[in-house]
């Protein structure tokens, strides 16, 4: 096998992956100050991590007091909702190569975090998702029946199940609940998340506690606030049709049939 040339390697060396691209954060430190503040860190990335990546090289390497959620780093948890260049997305589903590109200098554009909407900053990038939590729970978001415990299975029909497969596929990161504008204005509204997970079980065809959710839903705070602005769906980075879903609990409403 023949030895790489010296120029050979100093050529692959010179052609790194890597570019140099500013992370501008949203810092907010309750112990410090009332006022939040941006602070720029300036980070060499290869384009195709993710901001995870990148707010984890300046949390181990720039500044460790920087705070954020995080934790199986696959899209799959939903802890690490964040805004990103304006938009609410998944820090570890989101790559530096698809939100900045290089000016007409060759310098890269600075990538905007700061914290989701609606939600009380606690520090930096972490909300207090209690509120949203509580409007989780108060949907019931759990199979409700009636007489005997089966002695198997409870059985369903493709059909039935393909009913609300949609909605299974929630991962409570807060995305779409926290892109909504009336939310934003009303912290009282139950928010898409909720809505999205009392529809799993309301069309459950298992589930016997459909009426019990469409009245809690039914009420000044539940599913009549939304707006239909399509912010949730746009959000959602599971792709879930939240709009089409939440519209499908009011025709429930209206109908009584579901």
């Amino acid at each position: 096998m023949a030895t790489p040339t010296l120029d050979k390697v100093e050529a692959e060396a010179s052609a790194s992956p890597y570019i140099t691209v500013t992370f501008r954060i949203r810092r907010f430190n309750p112990e410090v100050s009332d006022e939040a503040i941006w602070e720029d860190f300036q980070i060499e990335i290869d384009p195709k991590e993710r901001v995870l990546d990148g707010l984890h090289k300046i949390k181990w390497d720039l500044d460790g007091s920087l705070t954020f959620r995080r934790s199986c780093a696959h899209g799959i948890c939903g802890s690490d909702a964040m805004r990103i260049n304006g938009r609410n997305r998944l820090a570890c589903k989101t790559l530096i190569k698809d939100i900045t590109s290089p000016d007409k200098d060759g310098a890269f554009k600075p990538i905007t975090v700061e914290p989701i909407k609606g939600l009380t900053v606690l520090k930096d990038l972490v909300v207090d998702m209690e509120p949203f939590f509580q409007a989780y729970r108060d949907v019931m978001p759990f199979l409700i029946t009636t007489g005997n415990e089966p002695t198997r299975e409870r059985r369903q029909s493709s059909a039935d199940r393909e009913r609300f497969d949609d909605t299974t596929k929630c991962i409570l990161c807060a995305a779409c609940t926290s892109s909504c504008p009336v939310f934003w204005n009303d912290g009282q509204y139950f928010g898409p998340a909720a809505i999205v997970n009392a529809h799993r079980f309301i069309f459950d065809s298992r589930d016997e506690g459909g009426e019990q959710r469409l009245e809690i839903l039914n009420d000044k705070d539940g599913v009549w606030r939304c707006r239909t602005t399509f912010n949730c769906t746009e959000a959602c980075p599971r792709g879930i049709e939240i709009t089409k879903a939440i519209q499908e609990v009011k025709r429930a409403l209206i109908t009584r049939r579901f």
